[in-house]
């Protein structure tokens, strides 16, 4: 590393004369100095030799050993040892591991400190900390905490003391605690206890007892004195400027609190060693004492306004008066009307500090100038420029302004007063020469349009005018506007304002009612379509309301033909975002909304695209099947057609048309939709839609399974013919729990209620508030009687009894296994009936059932019946591949679920063979499994079915026999499928998107062959009654790739146009323009030639897409040919430096000529041979007129060159700054390079001849050694 110093003769002689005091000369600038340069050795003193003896030891050795300060290194490193009975974390499996080594490295993340730890042979743990300094403390102080076991003592030091510990804004405390590596706990001050608590290592807790000991011992040495100083006597024991009790705090060391004169305190408390502090009160006693007998007082009346002035900027004339003569002036305080002033001090020096009070209270004058209050500003100027100018002349010169008073007011030294005065009357005077003002009255309610859109109207005339005019807040509610500013100006402006004015109050203003909320929409993200409207319609000027206020009125103001075209827009648009928020409600069974929705959102994005909608689909986790379309009317039938069609197709839905008069809609539906939802849910949950309120249509679309579709429509008609007739209604309550008890089981109970009376009868829905009511429809006779059996049912089951039945121990377990779960569904289902079995470990057979009598019965038959299914229980295996297993259960084991629910079995699948062997010949792949299934050892019957491969079904035996014919249907079967080998990779999509579609559509697996087996053969492995439908939509898929290779095959035709390579960059266009727009107009590709392959013919064209089209581009590349063989190219010198100015900014300017003029215009590159040349093509009388054109700009501009090159002459250095001799720089007489035996200067860049330092270290030096 070299660091290289250019110095100056003077700075060279003044570093000298710093570094060898023996070596000081004279320096002086004359031109002998200056050509006898320095010798080598003056410049660079010797360091000192190394054998030097310890007498030349105590000299100073040669410039260089003076004053350097020792380097210090920034990184430090600490050991310190924990001994094994204090280690948190001494049973480790491994050394390194666990606790210990997490808490190392949170720690080193923290402080930025290196930890190391080793074990000592005694199993105590050593820590090497190494970092910087504070780095090392805070590390050490959390290695303590964290990994060593915490002892912990108090000690008890006066509680007086404890601030010192504390110190200011607990500094010391903390640096104690980083030292000691320990906690201190110091009590509140609200806390009387004197114990201090410290928590740490042994050794910690040591130390930081012996400084908190140390601490209070030192303040036992202090002591604390208050000393009675009447107030009058405290200017003198403080002495001018405070020099004398400084002094004093100086020699005795003891620090004494004088109470400042604001504060009406007599005491001085002093603070100190105690002899010391005895010193201190006895040389204050003294002075006090003196005072006492040698001053005397004189009263003196000085004007209230001229305290200040004897008081001086922070008391400094009092101080002044009483350093010169020893005398201290008491001034009343400011809230005092008191003008008396009293002098305290020795007789013969009273005189002259009265003169000098007297000089000070008279320094000072007041005066003011009469300025009308409408220029004050203009006085002060723009940012208080004009008055910065008179204050920085005049400094102590004060200058008021009072706000609605003709006057200004100043304040300071008399001369410096006078001055100022006849400035700001010369100002003044100036001012209402040349300046104006005039009031007019607006109504207030223009105002805000006079100011217009952030004040873009008032500015305008502000600055046109050189104006300024002055407009009353709202909250004012004035209607005078003031304009000041130059006589004709503000004639002008009020002229223009009054104008304004008039306009507006010819002005149309109309209420426009609009939705509140559509404001939002109509006002447009960042307010970007109302600034449309705006820009629109300049003139009138829209208001909406605050959303806060909730209100649909849009106010338009402005010309009354404007505003009327402004509303018809505005209505319109309106018109338009009503019929785009037309909504309508799709029940889609819940099962089918994933098919709807597509894979990753696919079919419904489609859907939304194509017909223009916004979609909305219940969330995956709530019970709702209703899908929300918004948009236009016509779209969104058209989005619903399409998703109730997806429906269709995906399950056997029958859709009914009932027609039912629209009268009787609404009392069919029932309040909020009670009586329909009876229907929708008694009949397997089909849905059924009414038509829109107020269509006039009688059309009701039932819509569902076929077979619950039926149900639904006779329910539906049935009711409708009640309700023709004549409809009573009823509502009866019972308890929530007893409703599954009344309605049975499947609906049973309540269905024989319906038969046999005719009456319908509604149950609570979840959602609905009342649980308790239930509702009862039908002709009044109907409702009458079965109002009367459900009125006997409830009165039975609020009849409670308690009864027992036996029930043999060994099925105990099935009841309440899961925590109870057969109970509990008894319970739900027999009106909350108790249920309470032996507790296990005891052999009673005995259960006991508390409930309504009825539900009492009905659940011991239910119990019966249970137990007769576990005695008639038989265990029925059914083999099926495990291969199929997956496939068999379906997705989340739904399929079993619904096999368990519906044939009442228990189903449990084999374990999976983990490593099987496979067969020999491979089969179909299944969903990504290896395809086949290995076979056990070669021993086992091959005919015998695996273990893995049995499925066990448990229940009743015919139950059991139909639940395994149902699993057996769910085994997958594959079909195969031939498909073109050349179409696999158009099927398969890409990442295989086209093929997952297909799988997700049908619920199949569809297996492609490996493109090295060049087969056509696809495999197609799913339920039977998946299989069409997957086959028929391969096939489908076929035709369209097939119908799309046609296509391609009619769209590669190519056809090839020779043209001139001169003419490709008019074709291509700017940025391809022209060339795009021939492209994206017939439909083609055009390939131009590559310039850098020399074997392809450069006027070549190339033409793709369908015959017709091709020849159509064709022709219009002809015809751009055929233009531009008719233009011409022409010359023209244009000075080269009027170039940039006819260009351009970024060729803004040449491009509006081009545009203009149709020609194309080329200047010269930088160093081409003629940088006049520019060229001109086009049309012949296009480039006649442009070449004009330019010349004439050629002209205009290169009057503006020369002008400004004529000023650049007198813009030139001046020639004795050009004419200055190069600096010599540093120069040495009498180098080692100079002597006769060395031929070269040293090599900085070589280690031999500037060898280093040892470690490379970069601080930041100087070329001279360290700063002094």
């Amino acid at each position: 590393m070299s660091s290289v110093a250019v110095l100056t003769q003077e700075s060279f002689a003044e570093h000298r004369s710093g570094l060898v005091p023996q070596q000081i000369k004279v320096a002086t600038l004359n031109s002998e100095e200056e050509s006898d340069p320095p010798t080598y050795k003056d410049a660079f003193p010797p360091l000192p030799e190394k054998a030097a003896c310890l007498e030349s030891a105590q000299e100073p050795a040669g410039a260089w050993s003076n004053k350097i300060r020792p380097i210090k290194a920034s990184v430090i490193t600490q050991v310190f040892h924990v001994p094994l009975e204090e280690r948190k974390y001494k049973d480790m499996n491994q050394f390194g591991e666990g606790e210990q080594a997490k808490i190392c490295l949170e720690i080193m993340q923290r402080t930025g400190a290196h930890l190391e730890l080793s074990l000592a042979k005694d199993q105590g743990l050593s820590i090497m900390v190494s970092g910087k300094l504070d780095a090392v403390m805070k590390a050490r102080k959390d290695i303590v905490a964290r990994l060593q076991t915490q002892a912990s003592a108090t000690v008890a030091i006066p509680k007086e003391h404890h601030r010192f510990v504390i110190g200011k804004n607990g500094e010391k405390l903390q640096d104690l605690e980083l030292k000691t590596a320990t906690k201190i706990q110091i009590p509140r001050p609200d806390d009387p206890s004197n114990q201090i608590k410290i928590t740490g290592t042994k050794e910690g807790i040591e130390k930081a007892r012996h400084e908190v000991l140390l601490i209070s011992a030192e303040q036992d040495k202090r002591a604390v004195e208050r000393l009675e100083v009447e107030k009058a006597f405290h200017p003198f024991i403080a002495g001018p400027y405070n020099r004398l009790v400084g002094e004093i705090m100086q020699e005795t060391g003891t620090r004494i609190n004088i109470p400042p004169p604001s504060v009406n305190r007599t005491e001085i408390v002093f603070t100190g060693e105690k002899e010391q502090l005895a010193q201190a009160v006895a040389r204050i006693k003294k002075i006090y004492e003196e005072k006492k007998k040698k001053t005397t007082t004189i009263a003196v009346e000085v004007k209230k306004s001229q305290h200040k002035y004897v008081i001086g900027p922070k008391g400094n004339s009092l101080q002044e008066i009483l350093e010169r003569t020893g005398v201290s002036v008491e001034i009343p305080p400011s809230d005092s009307i008191s003008e008396t002033v009293i002098l305290r001090g020795e007789p013969e020096k009273l005189g002259q500090a009265l003169t000098e009070v007297y000089a000070k209270a008279n320094s000072f004058t007041v005066s003011s100038v009469s300025a009308p209050s409408w220029l004050h500003r203009f006085i002060i100027g723009k940012k208080g420029q004009n008055l910065a100018k008179i204050t920085q002349q005049m400094p102590k010169v004060h200058i008021e302004f009072t706000e609605g008073e003709d006057k200004i007011t100043l304040e300071g030294p008399t001369e410096d007063v006078n001055v100022a005065q006849e400035q700001i009357e010369g100002m003044v005077k100036d001012l209402i020469n040349r300046m104006d003002y005039v009031e007019i009255n607006i109504d207030h309610k223009f105002h805000r349009h006079l100011i217009g859109k952030s004040g873009a109207n008032i500015n305008r005339i502000k600055d046109q005018y050189k104006v300024s005019v002055r407009i009353p807040p709202d909250s004012e509610k004035s209607n005078l506007i003031r304009i000041e500013g130059d006589p004709q100006g503000v004639q002008q402006a009020k002229r223009e304002l009054l104008e304004l004015a008039s306009r507006m109050e010819n002005e149309r203003t109309k209420d426009l009612i609009i939705e509140q909320r559509f404001h939002r929409t109509i006002i447009g993200q960042k307010g970007e379509r109302i600034r449309e409207i705006r820009d629109k319609f300049p003139e009138v000027i829209i208001n909406f309301p605050d959303p806060a206020q909730k209100s649909d009125i849009v106010q338009l103001r402005g010309p009354k033909n404007e505003v009327e075209k402004c509303t018809k827009y505005m209505q319109k648009m309106v018109a338009d975002l009503v019929e785009n928020s037309y909504s309508i409600s799709v029940p889609i069974f819940k099962q089918f909304h994933k098919n709807i929705i597509g894979k990753g959102g696919a079919n419904i994005k489609k859907i939304r695209e194509e017909s223009n909608t916004k979609i909305d689909l219940p969330a995956e986790n709530s019970n709702s099947e209703t899908i929300i379309i918004t948009g236009k009317r016509a779209n969104c039938e058209a989005a619903r057609s399409r998703i109730l069609s997806i429906q269709k197709d995906l399950a056997n839905i029958a859709e009914v048309e009932v027609s039912i008069p629209a009268k009787l809609h609404n009392s069919l539906i029932g309040t909020k939709g009670r009586l329909i939802r009876s229907i929708m849910e008694e009949c397997g949950g089909v849905h059924i839609h009414f038509p829109v309120e107020g269509s006039g249509s009688d059309t009701v679309v039932i819509r569902g399974p076929s077979s619950d579709v039926e149900k639904a429509k006779k329910q539906l008609l049935h009711l409708a013919e009640e309700k023709q007739t004549k409809s009573f209604t009823v509502d009866i309550r019972a308890k929530p729990e007893y409703h599954k008890f009344l309605i049975g089981k499947g609906g049973g109970k309540i269905r024989k209620v319906r038969d046999s009376t005719g009456a319908r009868i509604i149950f609570p829905a979840a959602e609905d508030k009342d649980q308790d009511l239930i509702t009862i429809i039908g002709k009044e006779d109907a409702v009458r009687e079965a109002q009367k059996e459900l009125e006997a049912l409830i009165q039975n089951l609020d009849n409670v009894v308690e009864d027992y039945m036996l029930v043999d121990p060994k099925h105990h377990r099935h009841f309440v296994i899961r925590r109870g779960q057969v109970l509990r569904e008894i319970a739900e289902e027999y009106g909350g009936v108790m249920v309470s079995f032996p507790r296990s470990g005891t052999q009673s057979d005995k259960v006991t059932l508390k409930g309504a009598k009825d539900c009492v019965e009905a659940a011991k038959k239910r119990i019966q019946e249970i137990i007769e299914d576990l005695e008639a229980q038989v265990i029925v295996e059914c083999a099926i591949p495990q291969r199929f297993h997956r496939s068999v259960m379906g997705p989340k084991g739904s399929r079993i679920q619904q096999i368990t629910r519906d044939y009442n079995v228990q189903i449990k699948f084999p374990d999976r063979e983990e490593n099987p062997i496979h067969n020999v010949e491979p089969s179909i792949q299944e969903n990504g499994d290896e395809a086949g299934e290995g076979r056990e050892a070669k021993e086992t019957d091959p005919g015998s079915p695996r273990r893995c491969d049995i499925i066990i079904i448990s229940g009743r035996k015919e139950k059991c026999e139909a639940a395994k014919e149902a699993l057996e249907a769910l085994v997958p079967v594959t079909i195969e499928v031939e498909v073109p080998f050349d179409l696999h990779r158009y099927i398969i999509g890409q990442k295989g998107s086209g093929i997952r579609k297909m799988m997700d559509e049908f619920e199949v697996n569809i297996h492609v062959p490996a493109p090295e087996l060049q087969s056509d053969v696809i495999a197609i492995t799913g339920l039977a009654a998946n299989l069409d439908r997957a086959k028929a939509g391969l096939l489908d898929r076929v035709k369209e790739l097939q119908a799309e290779q046609e296509d391609r095959a009619l769209r590669s035709f190519k056809l090839s146009v020779t043209v001139d390579p001169k003419y490709h960059p008019k074709i291509i266009g700017r940025k391809g323009a022209v060339i795009t727009q021939i492209r994206l107009e017939h439909d083609v590709n055009i390939q131009f030639p590559d310039k850098d392959d020399g074997n392809q013919p450069q006027d070549q064209i190339t033409i793709t897409g369908y015959e017709k089209n091709t020849e159509a581009a064709r022709d219009a590349i002809l015809k751009i040919v055929g233009e531009l063989e008719q233009m011409v190219s022409e010359d023209v010198p244009l000075d080269h430096r009027v170039h940039a100015r006819i260009i351009g900014a970024r060729g803004k300017a040449i491009r509006k000529i081009m545009d203009e003029f149709k020609v194309d215009i080329r200047f010269p590159q930088s160093g081409a041979p003629d940088p006049n040349c520019v060229t001109v093509t086009g049309l012949p009388e296009n480039v006649e007129e442009a070449i004009d054109h330019i010349l004439n700009l050629e002209e205009e501009y290169l009057a503006d060159v020369v002008d400004s090159e004529a000023l650049q002459v007198y813009m030139k250095p001046p020639a004795h700054e050009e004419s200055k001799a190069p600096s010599k720089g540093f120069v040495v007489r009498d180098a080692p390079w100079t002597s006769s035996n060395s031929e070269k200067a040293p090599d900085m860049s070589s280690s031999e001849e500037f060898p280093s330092f040892g470690a490379q270290v970069a601080p930041k030096t100087l070329p001279w050694g360290p700063k002094r």
